[in-house]
């Protein structure tokens, strides 16, 4: 049997010095491989154009410019719609939905996995099913049904289907199945409290790992949303769309392309290295059972 030691008041399995140093030396060149992709796209967003197109590729800058990010801010500035107004719907869509998503997913997921009422299971097979189809299958009946609703080149026609995200619902079920006891509820509703606040005062407090993961999932996909097949309204498109047809003016944006990338990546990397601790806590423990 291996043997133990205690640190921090926990018992873990003993490792030798050795090991320690040789599992740090493998997860940093691990974490530099993974980096290289977008220390790459910085470097080419800070290239003038006579570097940009060297070859072979260059993996640093021999004379750092920032003309790019301007180039990028002064042709989102002669658009008829102001560049602030591109940065407001993204906002706006990115943090109402992922909000929204939040709440609904995990009041679904707490229904189904901590309330017992008939048909749950077949229903949670539907979601599950569901997750097997790219919203590209169901896009005309989607269609179909903003137009009948009238949320066609409205917030609504993103943000809604947004809230109905079965990633998060599903997400949400596993782990507070894996993480909240039936006792603790049961206590909880003996003691007078309703569903409603024993789900927010109790079960999402426990689960915070697991809402926290769906934020970055869910922010990640709205702020890198690109043209949506129901706004046509040019004063309602986001961010990302606005880039792509900057960069789609050809091989002379292509610095600006770069400059638009990094810009593009810095709020979803903001957000995860706020919430990386419980992420990492979630894939943890989102497996493990009492």
């Amino acid at each position: 049997m291996a043997r133990l030691r205690t640190r921090n008041h926990k018992v873990v399995l003993s490792r030798s010095a050795g090991g320690d140093i040789g599992i740090s030396i493998f997860l940093i060149i691990f974490g530099l491989f993974m980096f290289i992709p977008m220390y790459y796209v910085i470097i080419q967003s800070l290239k003038p154009m006579d570097e940009l197109w060297q070859y072979p590729p260059r993996f640093y800058v021999v004379h750092m410019t920032f003309q790019n990010f301007a180039d990028m801010f002064n042709a989102m500035s002669d658009s008829w719609v102001p560049f602030s107004r591109y940065i407001f719907n993204t906002v706006l869509i990115s943090v109402v939905g992922t909000f929204g998503n939040l709440v609904c997913g995990s009041l679904a997921a707490y229904t189904i996995s901590k309330i017992k009422f008939p048909g749950r299971t077949a229903l949670f097979r539907l979601v599950r099913l569901s997750l097997m189809f790219h919203t590209t299958v169901a896009s005309i009946v989607n269609y179909m049904t903003m137009s009948r609703l009238g949320w066609i080149d409205t917030y609504l026609a993103v943000i809604i289907p947004a809230w109905g995200s079965t990633l998060g619902m599903f997400l949400m079920k596993q782990f507070m199945e894996g993480n909240i006891s039936d006792a603790v509820l049961e206590s909880a509703r003996l003691d007078g409290s309703s569903e409603l606040r024993t789900y927010w005062t109790i079960a999402m407090p426990m689960v915070k790992p697991g809402w926290l993961t769906l934020i970055v999932y869910s922010f990640k996909d709205l702020w890198n949303m690109g043209s949506s097949t129901y706004i046509m309204s040019e004063q309602l498109k986001t961010f990302n769309y606005a880039v792509q047809q900057i960069v789609s003016g050809g091989v002379a944006r292509a610095g600006v392309g770069c400059a638009a990338s990094v810009v593009m990546m810095l709020v979803p990397i903001a957000v995860f290295v706020f919430s990386q601790s419980q992420v990492v806590e979630t894939m943890a423990t989102s497996g493990m059972k009492d």
